[in-house]
């Protein structure tokens, strides 16, 4: 998605996009972060905040789950569990195809660097509280585990994910152009190849109101860490993939990473007990 800063007009845009799935199901939807505002500052996200359960951004992605009889992770949108909160929580929701809300993961990993481009300093800790929880999400295809963006970068929360039982990682992202030239495949790939799991990662793409440059490149990675689908556009498109996530138990059982590192990890504390 190139989304704007107004949550109506992003969700008719998903709506559009939607209106071309493929009529497999059950089927798994995953938006860019900040999917429903975009492109106008951290202040805006904090007016357009809502709380848990109650406002007409989380009504519309329940809506949109329901109405395509799909699984919907709808990106992050700002959270916030008191009005009295000064900072939100960039929260990743997952609705069923019922149009419930059945988890959420507040984005753990905050996104206070300089970069070379448009915007050059980015501090989301300013506006933003960070999550402190490993969410995963049991579905009849698999189990979901929940990630961010910025968070690709921290390998030991998708350790943890696979740990709790995670087929496939999601990651709503919204890149830089800069960082995502550089850096976007090499780590998307890498989380997919070490956890064996499917990597979906959504993006947000082109040049925002604010001027702010993202990367674009959605992309579906299977547990060998070969994309199978990937928007080589900038414009709003979806990368498609059909998958069996029963492949992954002969990558696991051919190279049973989670085992070996189980056993490392043995060896390392008998030797620092030592």
């Amino acid at each position: 998605m190139t989304s704007s800063p107004h949550p109506q007009q992003n969700l008719q845009e998903i709506e559009q996009q939607l209106k071309t799935l493929p009529d497999f199901r059950p089927q798994l939807v995953v938006l860019p972060e900040a999917s429903l505002c975009f492109g106008a500052g951290d202040k805006r996200q904090r007016e357009l905040a809502e709380l848990p359960g109650d406002g007409p951004m989380q009504q519309g992605l329940a809506e949109l789950a329901k109405r395509y009889n799909i699984w919907l992770v709808g990106g992050t949108i700002p959270l916030i569990d008191s009005p009295e909160d000064k900072k939100f929580s960039a929260a990743s929701l997952v609705f069923n195809p019922q149009g419930a809300c059945v988890a959420r993961y507040n984005k753990m990993h905050l996104f206070d660097v300089d970069v070379a481009d448009n915007t050059k300093s980015y501090r989301e800790s300013n506006w933003t509280d960070a999550g402190d929880a490993v969410v995963t999400v049991p579905t009849e295809f698999g189990t979901l585990g929940l990630a961010v963006c910025y968070d690709v970068r921290f390998a030991e929360l998708f350790r943890a994910l696979r740990t709790a039982g995670a087929d496939i990682l999601v990651l709503p992202s919204a890149f830089t152009q800069v960082t995502g030239q550089a850096h976007w495949h090499v780590l998307t790939r890498a989380r997919a190849i070490e956890q064996q799991c499917f990597v979906v990662a959504s993006a947000q793409a082109g040049e925002h109101d604010n001027g702010r440059q993202t990367y674009g490149h959605a992309l579906v990675i299977d547990g060998w860490g070969r994309i199978l689908a990937e928007t080589e556009t900038m414009q709003p498109s979806i990368a498609t993939a059909l998958v069996d996530t029963a492949s992954l138990h002969k990558i696991r059982q051919d190279i049973p990473v989670a085992e070996h590192f189980n056993r490392s990890k043995k060896v390392l504390h008998a030797s620092t007990e030592r």
